[in-house]
C-alpha cells in the first residue's frame, strides 16, 4: 500500500484522542469533543443566519428596493445573481485566509474573517434604496455581498475536521451531523424574524426600515459567535490537537496540485444535498410570492416547521449513518431526492397551499437526512497534511456548483420552461452525487 493509502487508513481508524493530547486537554482546559461540537454549531448557526437573512431579503426586499425599474420577476433574478456572488468569492476567501493563518495564526484569521462578515452584514442594514442613490446602491450591495463571501471562506477553523477525526469510529455519522445543525437553526432564526416583521408592519414600513433589523441582529450574533469560537481555536490544547492531527493551512495551490481530484470528488459527492438546500429555502419563497396567493408569513411559518423537521432528520441521519455507513446513506438519499424532484411540478404547480406545504415539508426532511451527512463524506481520501485545506475547498466548490446559482437557475428556468426544469436541475445533482460516490468506492477498492 502506498504512503497515501497508509495516511488515509490512519485517518479513518485514528483513536478518539491521543493519550498525551487527552491528558493535556483535561489538565489545562478540560477539553472534550462536546466542546468542539458546541463551537461548531455556534459558528455554523451564525454563518447560516447571515446568509439566510440575505436570501430572504433577495425575495422580499431587494427587488423593490434596488430594482424598481424591472418587473418583479427580473428584479428577483437580479437579486439572486447578487446572492450567488458570495459563493463565487468564497474559494478566494479560503485561499487568502490560509495565507493569513500561516503568517499570523488561526485566531487572527478567524477574527478578521468574522469582523469582515459582521461589518458587511450590518453594512447592508444601512443600504440606501435605488430611489435615493441610484446604481450606487446596487454597487454597494454587490461589494458587501462579495465581502461576505470572502469572510465566509476565511471563517474555516478546522473544528469540523478535528471533530470528525476525534469521533469514535462507530459514531462518526453522529459527530458529522452535529456541525450541520447550524443550517436549520440559522434558518429558523432568520425566517422567524422576517415573518414577525412582515406580519407586524405595513408594506411601506417593512420596505423602509423593518427589513433592516435582521441584518443588525446578524451582527450581534456574529460577535457572540466570534468569542465562542476564539475560546476554542486559540486554546493551547486545541492547538496541540490540531498539530497532532496535522491539520495545517497548506497553500491552496499545493492542495489542488497534489489532491485536486479529491477536492472535486468531495464537492460532487455532496451535490444533490447542496442543490436541494436552496431549492427548499430560498427558491420556493420566490415562486410562491410571484405565482401564488399564499401569504408570506404563512409560507415562512411552514418553512420554519420544515427547518425544525430537518433538524430532527439530521439527528436521525447521524444514527442511520452509524448503522449503514455515511456514504451508503448519502447515496440512498440522493435516490430519494431524485424521486422527490419528479414530483416538484405536481406539488408546486398545483397552485394550492396544500401542495406548496407538502413540497416544503418533504423537501426539508430530505434535506436534513442528506445534508446531515454531506460534510466531508469523502475527505478521508486526503492525506493528513491536505485535509485541513482540502475539506474547506471541497465545501467551497460544493456550495459554488450545487447551491450558489440554484435559486437563480430554478426561478429563471421554471418561469420560462415550467417547473419541470427544476426537476431536471435536481436530477443533475443526483447524477453527480451517485457518480462521485461510485468513483470514490472504486478508488478505495484499488487502494
Amino acid at each position: 500500500m502506498s504512503n497515501h493509502g497508509q495516511t488515509t487508513v490512519h485517518a479513518l481508524h485514528a483513536p478518539v484522542w491521543g493519550g498525551a493530547a487527552l491528558a493535556q486537554a483535561h489538565t489545562d482546559e478540560d477539553v472534550a469533543p462536546g466542546d468542539i461540537a458546541v463551537g461548531v454549531v455556534i459558528g455554523r448557526s451564525s454563518e447560516y443566519f447571515d446568509f439566510f437573512v440575505f436570501g430572504i431579503a433577495s425575495v422580499l426586499v431587494f427587488p423593490s428596493l434596488l430594482f424598481p425599474f424591472l418587473p418583479r420577476l427580473e428584479g428577483t433574478l437580479a437579486a439572486f445573481g447578487i446572492f450567488a456572488l458570495a459563493f463565487v468569492a468564497r474559494p478566494f476567501g479560503t485561499a487568502l485566509s490560509m495565507a493569513v493563518q500561516r503568517r499570523w495564526g488561526r485566531g487572527t484569521k478567524l477574527t478578521l474573517a468574522l469582523v469582515l462578515l459582521g461589518a458587511c452584514t450590518v453594512g447592508m442594514a444601512f443600504l440606501p434604496s435605488y430611489a435615493q442613490a441610484g446604481a450606487s446602491a446596487i454597487t454597494a450591495l454587490v461589494l458587501l455581498r462579495l465581502g461576505q463571501g470572502l469572510a465566509l471562506g476565511g471563517s474555516w477553523d478546522g473544528l469540523p475536521s478535528l471533530l470528525a477525526l476525534a469521533a469514535p469510529r462507530q459514531r462518526r455519522g453522529w459527530y458529522a451531523m452535529l456541525g450541520q445543525l447550524g443550517a436549520p437553526l440559522g434558518f429558523v432564526l432568520a425566517a422567524s424574524l422576517f415573518a414577525y416583521l412582515y406580519a407586524s408592519l405595513t408594506p411601506d414600513e417593512f420596505l423602509d426600515w423593518g427589513w433592516r433589523y435582521p441584518f443588525c441582529v446578524a451582527f450581534a450574533i456574529n460577535v457572540v459567535a466570534l468569542f465562542a469560537r476564539l475560546r476554542l481555536v486559540v486554546g493551547q490544547s486545541y492547538a496541540d490537537l490540531l498539530q497532532e492531527r496535522e491539520l495545517h493551512p497548506v497553500p491552496v495551490t499545493r492542495v489542488l496540485a497534489d489532491a485536486g481530484g479529491n477536492v472535486l470528488l468531495g464537492a460532487f459527492a455532496a451535490l444533490a444535498s447542496f442543490a436541494l438546500f436552496h431549492l427548499v429555502t430560498v427558491f420556493p419563497l420566490s415562486w410562491i410570492v410571484l405565482y401564488a396567493d399564499q401569504p408570506v408569513p404563512q409560507v415562512l411559518g411552514v418553512q420554519i416547521v420544515g427547518a425544525l423537521l430537518a433538524a430532527g432528520a439530521m439527528v436521525a441521519s447521524g444514527r442511520l449513518a452509524d448503522r449503514v455507513g455515511r456514504r451508503t446513506l448519502l447515496g440512498a438519499m440522493a435516490v430519494l431526492i431524485g424521486l422527490f424532484s419528479l414530483a416538484v411540478p405536481w406539488m408546486l404547480g398545483a397552485g394550492t397551499a396544500a401542495g406548496h406545504n407538502l413540497f416544503l415539508l418533504l423537501g426539508f426532511v430530505l434535506l436534513g437526512l442528506s445534508y446531515g451527512q454531506a460534510s466531508g463524506t469523502v475527505t478521508a481520501n486526503f492525506a493528513a497534511r491536505h485535509r485541513y485545506t482540502g475539506a474547506a475547498l471541497s465545501a467551497d466548490l460544493a456550495w459554488l456548483l450545487g447551491a450558489a446559482f440554484a435559486p437563480l437557475v430554478a426561478l429563471g428556468l421554471s418561469a420560462r420552461f415550467g417547473l419541470g426544469a427544476v426537476s431536471l436541475y435536481l436530477l443533475s445533482g443526483v447524477v453527480c452525487t451517485l457518480g462521485a460516490l461510485r468513483i470514490n468506492r472504486l478508488i478505495e477498492q484499488r487502494v
